[in-house]
């Protein structure tokens, strides 16, 4: 049986399967390059469409890649001199995805695997968000990190235990909440480490959720990086949680609909919540478990959508809801979101909010060649959120085909 690797190796030397979509709009592009140029690259993705929000692209155009960067896109780029060229005719080509909110130490408590589920489907970076505490964060970064094909940076949990033992009462026994101890392997394991995770949630620390948090911004303070905060049914009320965070945080999770969540008791927007996000606190859905529609359409609604978009995907994920950064993607476009605006919240967004060492979520030339090309599909599509109420769509975001680094992968499913 051929690998992954072997298998779009041997697709490349073909040129032929894959894949702009002659429903979708044509905007601005780069200036056309006569055909009889010969173009000297490793990789061309001919007859897509660029959807590139960073650039403002969407456009039939094609995409050169050279030495694991984008080398251009312009519009009828030559075949000669490209020593691979793949047709993405009738689909869509994007920068690669960023799921911002993933548990991917595979093997321990519920991670996923991150080649499997992440990037077979699009998604070339991930956020690995709290898996490990200050105790396991060299084993992670030895054993997942720097095995996988997938680009993965760290959350470090405040709790020394992270999710490795599961997550019910993690950070009651306030001895396994140490600033001083997390800041000091969120310090020594940069650039991995890109920012510290706290959850706050009844379940999780009881009463002490306000303590959990100034702990966790004191390993942030000191290492000078933004903090995720998981908050969902917490003990204290929201607004004395939104309070604390600072410009760059990520209140994650805000789309649910347990107690102490964003809307007051007549649907509309807490003030604080509109405060929080003017002073840049970013917002984020993770759905995991966290997603409720109702509470949804209501942000929607006021228009106060997400910053983001990501799953909390684990290894559970393929029993849904959350199956995929792709189908998340589509349950927003379900709820009015459009494609455009999506795709945004899924590569220009989330590329912005943590320091990866180099340029992501972007087509433009010199940027890492993170490529996904997508089938837009049209019909009728069902989608269920966290407590398993559904909404359906008209039309599915589906993964085809993969670049990382430069090397093409084809969805094997």
């Amino acid at each position: 049986m051929l690998t992954r690797r072997e298998f779009s190796r041997d697709f490349l030397v073909g040129g032929s399967g894959l894949l702009a979509s002659g429903r979708l709009s044509v905007g601005e592009f780069q200036a056309s390059t006569n055909q009889s140029t010969k173009l000297d690259c490793d990789l061309l993705i001919k007859g897509g469409t660029v959807i590139d929000p960073a650039q403002g692209l969407h456009s039939a155009l094609d995409v050169a890649v050279k030495d694991g960067k984008i080398l251009m896109v312009s519009r009828d780029l030559p075949e000669a001199g490209a020593r691979n060229v793949v047709s993405a005719k009738d689909k869509i080509v994007t920068p690669g995805f960023i799921d911002i909110h993933v548990h991917c130490f595979d093997g321990i408590s519920f991670g996923a695997n991150a080649d499997r589920t992440c990037l077979g489907r699009g998604v070339t970076t991930v956020v690995d968000a709290g898996s490990v505490g200050y105790p396991m964060i060299a084993g992670f970064i030895k054993y997942v990190v720097k095995t996988s094909m997938t680009r993965i940076v760290v959350l470090l949990d405040i709790s020394a235990l992270g999710i490795t033992v599961g997550i019910k009462d993690t950070m009651k026994n306030l001895d396994w909440v140490n600033p001083e101890l997390t800041a000091k392997a969120a310090q020594d394991n940069k650039p991995t480490v890109v920012g510290i995770k706290v959850r706050l949630q009844q379940t999780i620390q009881g009463d002490k959720d306000l303590e959990c948090l100034k702990r966790a911004l004191e390993a942030a303070e000191a290492t000078h990086l933004p903090l995720m905060a998981h908050v969902d049914n917490p003990y204290s009320p929201l607004p004395d949680i939104l309070k604390m965070l600072r410009k760059g945080d990520v209140f994650t999770h805000f789309m649910n609909g347990n107690p102490h969540g964003v809307l007051d008791a007549n649907g509309k927007i807490l003030s604080e919540v509109l405060e929080a996000r003017q002073r840049g606190v970013i917002m984020d859905p993770a759905e995991g478990n966290h997603l409720s529609f109702d509470v949804a359409e209501k942000c929607l609604a006021q228009k106060f959508l997400p910053d983001t978009i990501s799953t909390d995907l684990v290894n559970q994920s393929k029993f849904g809801p959350v199956y995929d950064l792709p189908t998340e993607v589509s349950k927003y476009m379900a709820l009015g979101i459009g494609l455009e605006k999506v795709i945004e919240m899924v590569t220009a967004n989330p590329a912005r909010l943590f320091d990866y060492s180099l340029p992501l979520g972007t087509l433009k030339p010199g940027s890492e060649a993170d490529i996904g090309i997508f089938e837009v599909q049209d019909g009728d599509f069902e989608f269920m959120d966290s407590a398993q109420r559904k909404r359906t769509g008209r039309q599915r975001l589906v993964n085809k085909a993969v670049v990382r680094h430069g090397e093409f992968i084809l969805n094997e499913d």
